[in-house]
């Protein structure tokens, strides 16, 4: 096989899908508890109070996380678990529960992949501005400090935030994320207010001398033209700019694009240093993706693009199947970033329900997706891209945001009702797949 010896398989979560025990331990509020109470925001009126219980059940997941294969655990820490009043005291009790974590998954040779800010904002951070507000990227700072502190003897991946887009652009301008805010400005504030404290993320992690490598997780966009056409290329670079231009431009100490703004006459809160800052080093940099658009110039359109109706097949979130472009999506990111090593941080596809027969769980739909993109990946690494990893969302089904629970990306099943875990034919697959690897080199 083309994957070389020492590529990294993972899976992954993020805390406030899976974790559960929203009120045990000291942990404060979140704006995801907040936003889920609100009649309206997410289906059902559903929210992770419980979730798939993994604070208590995390020995059992690793220990089918070990039978998987996998070298690796992707999860998120809860800032409101760590510092329940989103800066100062830090709470022990949350601490030691990662710890506990991340001393089982070693105890299963599976090392951890730690992303400190995976959307669960301090509710009382929000109240003084959230994201719009400059000064949370520091209580981020002093955050990840009090993290990498904890666990940074043992550690040795680390991701500083994961999708700032989503926090930004759907948590401050489309109000489909907590908080729900819609506002322009407010959205390319926090936009950039990420972007610095991913910089000081990277810049703490430096100064505390921690063994490791530290990156970012995107959900880039590289969209197609319709056409080879001038106009149709232009407006595929036009559409990257929102989800790929405002968050890369940054890492390349290089100024977010004019166009981009000027189309909603916004501003950018930038100061002097803040481009140092957010350039700072990074190790790697993670992709999340799951489908990729095809788009033409559209002249009436605000950045002079539209994005056109995808022919599918879909998954049941409605995101169309293109599995080239995960491969399209890597090209990109090294044309931008330079030489820098990769990782798939996500990539998966939801289901309403999976086929359930004599006590097995079909999801074959989600088999074909997973070969069809990890093929894309091969191909990656066969080319000469530096791809180092692929982590599958999700390990188990989980609160998916905005959707609750009705819609599965999870290789192992989750009954919400007794908690108990199934593994999905998707799981036999990737088990195999890992396996495969290790055996045709010999491990």
């Amino acid at each position: 096989m083309s994957f070389p010896r020492n590529f990294v398989w993972g899976c992954a979560t993020a805390a406030y899908q899976v974790e559960g025990a929203s009120r045990e331990d000291g942990r404060g509020e979140s704006i995801w508890d907040v936003y889920a109470r609100v009649p309206g925001n997410v289906y059902a009126g559903q929210n992770g109070d419980v979730a798939v219980d993994q604070y208590h059940r995390y020995e059992e997941d690793i220990a089918l996380m070990a039978e998987l294969g996998v070298t690796h655990y992707r999860f998120s820490t809860a800032w409101p678990r760590i510092i329940p009043d989103g800066r100062g005291a830090v709470n022990p009790r949350g601490t030691d529960h990662y710890k506990r974590l991340v001393e089982c998954l070693l105890k299963h040779n599976i090392q951890p992949a730690i992303t400190l800010y995976h959307w669960d904002l301090p509710h009382v951070l929000q109240e003084k501005g959230g994201w719009n507000n400059r000064d949370t990227a520091y209580y981020l700072a002093e955050y990840g400090a009090a993290v990498y502190k904890a666990l940074g003897d043992t550690v040795r991946m680390w991701i500083t935030l994961n999708e700032p887009w989503c926090s930004s652009i759907l948590g401050y301008k489309t109000g489909h994320n907590a908080p729900g805010i819609r506002d322009d400005q407010q959205a390319f504030n926090a936009i950039h207010h990420l972007n610095l404290g991913h910089g000081l993320l990277v810049r703490a992690f430096r100064d505390g001398a921690y063994t490791g490598q530290i990156g970012i997780t995107h959900n880039l966009a590289s969209p197609y033209p319709l056409t080879d056409s001038e106009e149709d290329v232009l407006a595929a670079e036009r559409a990257a700019d929102n989800r790929s231009y405002m968050f890369l431009n940054p890492l390349r100490a290089r100024d977010y694009p004019q166009r981009h703004l000027d189309a909603y006459g916004v501003s950018m809160p930038v100061k002097t240093g803040d481009a140092r800052i957010m350039a700072a080093p990074m190790d790697f940099i993670g992709i999340n993706y799951y489908f990729e658009d095809t788009v033409r110039r559209d002249d009436h359109a605000p950045e002079k693009f539209a994005v056109c109706p995808p022919e599918g097949p879909f998954t049941a979130t409605g995101w169309h199947i293109t599995p080239h472009g995960i491969y399209n999506l890597m090209e990109f990111v090294q044309r931008e970033m330079g030489p820098i090593d990769m990782y798939i941080t996500e990539n998966g596809m939801a289901a309403e329900n999976d086929i359930v027969q004599d006590g097995r769980i079909h999801d074959f739909g989600r088999i074909c997706y997973l070969r069809d993109h990890l093929d894309m990946c091969e191909k990656a690494v066969e080319d000469g891209l530096p791809l180092k990893g692929y982590f599958v969302w999700s390990f188990i089904d989980n609160y998916e945001w905005g959707c609750g629970y009705e819609k599965r990306f999870g290789i192992v099943h989750c009954n919400y009702q007794t908690l108990e875990r199934t593994r999905k034919d998707s799981f036999y697959f990737y088990k195999n797949h890992i396996q495969k690897h290790k055996t045709d080199h010999g491990l």
